[in-house]
Order: structure tokens, then C-alpha cells, then sequence
């Protein structure tokens, strides 16, 4: 049962969060635009300060935050600043996705942030019921726990040996079953999701960009809550350290368009993650890997794969310049 100051901290975070989207989208957002390096940038550190300064929140008040004295404040905080990095990394992967997506449909510069801006709020309804029922789950049946810890293994094995010739998944069966099923228009329609022509209303391709971009997440979505179930049972750190990540995808998008490719050998380091993290779920019972032990692990492999993607060049690039 929630106590009053647990549930006071609920509406006060779901308070920021529709605060923040109105400002982005009605204040900095009203027309749509390009979104320069230097504006991503100011709202990428932006993003990763307020996440920051959450973390210090939850240090000095984490109990009334949570509403669980049995954990102690720097546990709390150490949880939130892993479940984030997890989240945050996982996030960038999902941004070589939405370049393909963007690409495949030939988005103009200037809407791709009106479509993450919707797509991201959808993503917050999403993950919320998501993590609403991961965590009820786990609580009511232990067994759950080993299936989550052993489809992360999976995951991460998968993502080791992914090919490279990986199907587009703009190129999808929900594409096509989009474009079967609705009226959508050749056009973006000047950035509108619905047109209305000769008395019939239509979705644009905007609108089919969206669809794309939401299906995606769910997809996303299986892999990072159990992730961060496994570092936290915590429903409030679990949520929001998903929150912050998620609404920091916007700005990060854009800061490192230009730059994704620099990050080639990401994919070795996020599958090492998702498996050290698997592993660590299933064998809860029977070991126990301290979080900051979690986090200094997490930290070590994405920067590894980070400065190795520096140092060793694409194999096209390597080949182009013999």
C-alpha cells in the first residue's frame, strides 16, 4: 500500500514529465525546424543533469520517495544511476533504428522531431504498463524471474551474432499491413498525421512514420524493462529511470545522427550487458552481484566498446582507405 508522501512524489514526477513535454513541444517545438547539433546538445546535457539531480534526490530522499524504509537511500540512488546508463545505452541502439526508419521513408529534417516527440510519448504510456506488469509479475510469481534472466542471455546472444544485412524495420509487416489496411497519402502532408481530401480523411505518411516508430518501441520496450527488473524491483526507480532515458532519446537522436557510425562495435558491448544482466537475474538465489559492482561493469564494457569503435575503423572504411 502506497503512503501519502510515496504517492504526493508519483503526481509531483508525472507533473515534470507533462511540464517538460508541454514546454518542449509548445514552447522550444511550436514550428517545426531542423534541430541543429548545438540545440541537441543543450537538451542532451539538459536531460542527463535532471537525471542527475534525481539521483541526488533519491541519496537524501529516497525513503519518502519510495515508500520503502528497508532500503537505504544510496542503494536507491546506486539503482536509479544503473537502471538509467542500462536504459540510456539501450537507448542508442534503438537510434540506429530510427535513422533506418527515417532513411527508408525519406522523413525531411525538420518533422523527424514531431514524430519522436509523439512516438516518445506513447513510449512513456507503454513503458508504464509494461513495467506495472513486469513488476507484479516477478512479485507474485518467483518463477517469472529465471524466464526474464534467461530470454536476456537470448537477447544478448542474438544481438552478438546479428548480421549485418538485418532486414530494415521500416520494411515490416506492420508497414505493409499498414499500407493494405489504411488510407494513407504519398505525402507528409506539411507535417500533419491526418488530411482531409475531397471529403475523405486520410493518414499520411507521417502518420505511417509514427506507427513504425511506436511498434518499434514495444519492441524495445521486452528487452529494457526486464533489464532494469534486474537491477531494481523498485517500481518508482524502475520508472523512472526509464522516464529520463526515454525523454533524453529526443535530444540524443539528433546530437549523434551524424556520428552513429563511429559506434560499430556498440552492439558487442550492449549484448555483453544484456547477458552479464541475464545472468545475474538467474542467479539471484544463489549469488548476489552487488549494484555498484552492476554499475562499474555496465560502465567498463560501453566504454570499451565506445573507444574500441574509435580505434577500429568500419571494415568499409578500413578497406576504402588500403
Amino acid at each position: 500500500m502506497q503512503t501519502p508522501s510515496n504517492l504526493i512524489f508519483w503526481i509531483l514526477f508525472l507533473t515534470f514529465v507533462v511540464f517538460m513535454l508541454v514546454l518542449d513541444l509548445g514552447v522550444f517545438n511550436r514550428k517545426a525546424h531542423a534541430v541543429s547539433l548545438r540545440e541537441a546538445l543543450t537538451w542532451t546535457v539538459l536531460w542527463v543533469s535532471l537525471a542527475a539531480g534525481f539521483a541526488v534526490l533519491l541519496y537524501f530522499h529516497g525513503h519518502r520517495m519510495t515508500g520503502d524504509a528497508v532500503h537505504a537511500n544510496r542503494q536507491l540512488s546506486l539503482e536509479f544511476i544503473t537502471g538509467y546508463l542500462v536504459e540510456e545505452a539501450l537507448s542508442v541502439d534503438n537510434l540506429f533504428v530510427f535513422l533506418l526508419i527515417f532513411r527508408y521513408f525519406k522523413v525531411p529534417s525538420e518533422l523527424q522531431h514531431k514524430v519522436l516527440f509523439w512516438g516518445i510519448l506513447g513510449a512513456v504510456v507503454m513503458r508504464a504498463l509494461f513495467i506495472g506488469a513486469g513488476v507484479t509479475l516477478l512479485n507474485r510469481f518467483h518463477w517469472i524471474m529465471y524466464l526474464f534472466g534467461a530470454f536476456l542471455v537470448y537477447a544478448g546472444i542474438k544481438l552478438l551474432f546479428q548480421s549485418e544485412e538485418e532486414e530494415n524495420p521500416a520494411d515490416s509487416f506492420i508497414t505493409r499491413f499498414a499500407q493494405k489496411h489504411l488510407r494513407l497519402t504519398d505525402d507528409f502532408a506539411d507535417g500533419s498525421f491526418t488530411v482531409l481530401r475531397k471529403g475523405v480523411r486520410y493518414f499520411t505518411k507521417l502518420a505511417l512514420v509514427l506507427i513504425v516508430i511506436e511498434t518499434t518501441d514495444v519492441i524495445f520496450a521486452v528487452d529494457s524493462i526486464p533489464a532494469v527488473l534486474a537491477v531494481t524491483r523498485q517500481p518508482y526507480v524502475v520508472f523512472t529511470s526509464n522516464i529520463f532515458a526515454i525523454l533524453g532519446l529526443r535530444a540524443l537522436y539528433f546530437a549523434l545522427a551524424g556520428l552513429m557510425e563511429l559506434f560499430h562495435l556498440l552492439n558487442y558491448g550492449l549484448a555483453i550487458i544484456l547477458m552479464f544482466i541475464g545472468v545475474k537475474m538467474l542467479g539471484a538465489n544463489y549469488f548476489e552481484i552487488p549494484t555498484v559492482w552492476a554499475l562499474g561493469v555496465i560502465v567498463a564494457v560501453l566504454a570499451g566498446s565506445v573507444v574500441l569503435s574509435v580505434l577500429i575503423r568500419p571494415k568499409e572504411l578500413r578497406n576504402a582507405g588500403e
